[in-house]
C-alpha cells in the first residue's frame, strides 16, 4: 500500500533527478516572478498595453525562433551542459536587466531584448530537459517524473511565483524582483552541476566527426526529426491534434475568459483570479492523481479523450453565472489536460528513440506555439462578431471532435496493443519487489 501511495514521489529518491528536480522548481518560481516584474517594470517606465505586448511578443520569438535549434543542440551535446548554459544565459541577462533598473538607466527596448534572450534560453532548456530524464530514472519511473513536473508548474509558475513577485515589488520595486528571479536561475545551474550525470560517448550522441557540418548538419538534423514523425502514425496524429487544441482553446481562455467573468459574473480581477487559481490547482492534482498510477494500457486513447472530452467543460465557461461554476468548470479542464500532458511526456521519453528526443520534443513544442499568436489574434473578432458564448461552445465542442477523428487516423487502439508499456512497468516493479523481498529475507536470515 505504501508503494502505491508514494509512487508519485518515487523519482526523487535518485539523487540526480532530485537535483535536476529541485532547480527546476527553484527557476519556475523565478520565471512567475519574472512575468509579474516584467509587467509593473514597463508600467513603471511609462508604458502602456502596446509596450507590454512588444515586450511579450519579443519573448514569443526568442521562444518560436530557437526551439528547433535546441532540440537539435540536445541531440548533439550533453545535456546537462545544455541546461547550465540555458540557465546562466537566463540568470546573467536579468542581472543585467535588474543592474539597469535599480540604477534608473533601463528602457524599454532593453527590457525587449532580454525578454528575446530569455526566451529563446527556454528554448534551448526545454528538450534538453526532456531528454536527459530517462537518463536518470528506470522507465516504470518516468511516468511518475513528468506528474512531478505537471504538479509543479502550474503551482510554481502560475501560483508561488506571480505571489511572491507581487510581494517583492510592493515591498521594494520590480528592480528587486528581477534580481531575486536572476538568483533563482543561477540556483538551478548550481543544481545541474552538482549531478553526477557520465558523460556520453561519440557513440552514444548524433554528431559524427566525419558527417555534414553547420547548415548542412542543421538541415540534415531537422530532416531526418520530421521523417520519423511522418513515418511514425501515432506521433503525427498528437503533433496536429496539438495543433488543433492550441488553435481552439487558447484564445478564448487567454483572451476572452475575462470577459466573460465581467458580462456573466459582474465579477472583477478578483474573481478572474479564483477562476485561474482554480485552473492551476486542478492541473496540480490531475497531473498528481495521473501519475500516482501506472501508465494505462489503452495510453494513446485516453491520453487523446482527455484532452478532447476533457475540454468540455470549457462550455460552461459561456454560460456559467455563478463563480463557483465556472471555477469548477476551468479546474476540469486543467486537470484532465494536465493529466494527458503528463502521459505525453512519458511516451515522448520512452517512445521515441533517444538520438531523436530532443528533436521531437523540440517539435512538439514548435507545433504547440505555432498557432498560439493566431488563436489570441481570432478570439477577439469572434467574440465581437458571434459573441463570447458563441466562441466559448466552439472551443468546447471542437477538441471532442477532433479527438475521436484523431484515434481514428492515428490507427491508437491497435497501436498502443502492439506496443504495450504498461507491461513493462509491471515488470519493473516486479522486480523491484522481489529486490526488496530478497533484501528484507536476507535481514532476517542475518538476524537470526
Amino acid at each position: 500500500m505504501n508503494k502505491v501511495r508514494w509512487k508519485a514521489v518515487q523519482p526523487l529518491q535518485h539523487r540526480d533527478y532530485r537535483l535536476l528536480w529541485t532547480g527546476l522548481a527553484v527557476a519556475l518560481l523565478g520565471s512567475g516572478l519574472w512575468l509579474v516584474a516584467l509587467a509593473w517594470q514597463v508600467i513603471e517606465l511609462g508604458g502602456g498595453p502596446v509596450q507590454l505586448s512588444v515586450v511579450t511578443t519579443a519573448y514569443s520569438i526568442g521562444l518560436v525562433v530557437c526551439v528547433l535549434f535546441g532540440g537539435i543542440a540536445a541531440d548533439r551535446l550533453p545535456q546537462r551542459s545544455v541546461i547550465i548554459a540555458a540557465d546562466l544565459v537566463r540568470g546573467a541577462v536579468l542581472l543585467v536587466l535588474a543592474a539597469l533598473a535599480l540604477t534608473g538607466l533601463l528602457e524599454i527596448w532593453q527590457l525587449a531584448v532580454g525578454a528575446v534572450l530569455i526566451g529563446a534560453g527556454e528554448a534551448f532548456l526545454i528538450p534538453a530537459y526532456t531528454a536527459l530524464v530517462p537518463k536518470l530514472l528506470p522507465a516504470d519511473q518516468l511516468l511518475a517524473a513528468n506528474g512531478l513536473e505537471g504538479t509543479l508548474r502550474p503551482l510554481a509558475q502560475q501560483a508561488t511565483g506571480p505571489a511572491l513577485g507581487g510581494l517583492a515589488i510592493a515591498a521594494l520595486s520590480p528592480g528587486v524582483a528581477i534580481l531575486v528571479a536572476a538568483l533563482t536561475y543561477f540556483f538551478s545551474a548550481a543544481c545541474v552541476m552538482a549531478m553526477h550525470v557520465r558523460p556520453e560517448t561519440a557513440e552514444q550522441m548524433d554528431a559524427p566527426a566525419d558527417g555534414p557540418s553547420g547548415v548542412r548538419a542543421i538541415v540534415g538534423d531537422l530532416r531526418e526529426a520530421w521523417g520519423y514523425v511522418r513515418t511514425t502514425r501515432w506521433l503525427l496524429a498528437s503533433l496536429l491534434f496539438g495543433t488543433f487544441y492550441v488553435l481552439l482553446i487558447l484564445g478564448p481562455l487567454e483572451v476572452l475568459l475575462p470577459f466573460a467573468v465581467r458580462d456573466q459574473l459582474g465579477g472583477g480581477p478578483g474573481d478572474f483570479g479564483l477562476v485561474l487559481a482554480a485552473f492551476g490547482i486542478g492541473g496540480a492534482l490531475g497531473a498528481l492523481a495521473i501519475s500516482s498510477r501506472r501508465l494505462p494500457r489503452r495510453y494513446l486513447t485516453i491520453m487523446t479523450l482527455m484532452w478532447g472530452i476533457g475540454s468540455a467543460p470549457i462550455l460552461v465557461l459561456g454560460f456559467a453565472t455563478d463563480l463557483w461554476v465556472m471555477a469548477v468548470g476551468a479546474a476540469i479542464v486543467g486537470a484532465t489536460g494536465s493529466a494527458a500532458m503528463v502521459i505525453w511526456g512519458t511516451l515522448l521519453q520512452r517512445r521515441v528513440p533517444d538520438h531523436l528526443r530532443g528533436r521531437i520534443a523540440s517539435l512538439d513544442f514548435f507545433v504547440s506555439l505555432l498557432l498560439m499568436p493566431v488563436s489570441m489574434a481570432l478570439a477577439g473578432p469572434a467574440g465581437s462578431l458571434f459573441g463570447v458564448t458563441a466562441v466559448f461552445i466552439v472551443a468546447g465542442v471542437g477538441p471532442v471532435l477532433v479527438s475521436f477523428a484523431v484515434v481514428w487516423f492515428g490507427r491508437m487502439r491497435s497501436d498502443e496493443i502492439l506496443n504495450p508499456l504498461d507491461l513493462a512497468e509491471a515488470a519493473g516493479e516486479g522486480a523491484e519487489t522481489s529486490q526488496l523481498t530478497e533484501g528484507a529475507s536476507n535481514r532476517i536470515s542475518s538476524d537470526a
